[in-house]
């Protein structure tokens, strides 16, 4: 069953091309939604896909690539899908 998953990436999180890794990771498990950078210095993702797929993609987050550092991650899941059509990168 397919899902809505936030993640508010808390850490040395930007600057360490979180959003393009997340981006691959995303692509590589079939998920869609967005990574953007947030002003208080977190990263966020909304992801939507199967539920088994969300769950790999948010341990993926709560590690990070080899050269971020999370400190903690908000988690939400949600069935008010929004229908994305890929992964993107927002700016």
């Amino acid at each position: 069953m397919k899902k809505l998953l936030k993640v508010r990436i808390f850490g040395q999180v930007q600057g360490v091309f979180f959003r393009v890794e997340t981006k691959r990771e995303a692509d590589e498990l079939g998920l869609t939604g967005f990574a953007c950078n947030e002003p208080n210095g977190s990263v966020y993702v909304e992801t939507e896909g199967e539920e088994k797929s969300l769950q790999e993609f948010l341990k993926w987050c709560q590690e990070g690539p080899e050269a971020a550092r999370v400190e903690k991650a908000e988690v939400e899941f949600s069935n008010d899908l929004k229908n994305y059509k890929e992964f993107e990168i927002r700016y």
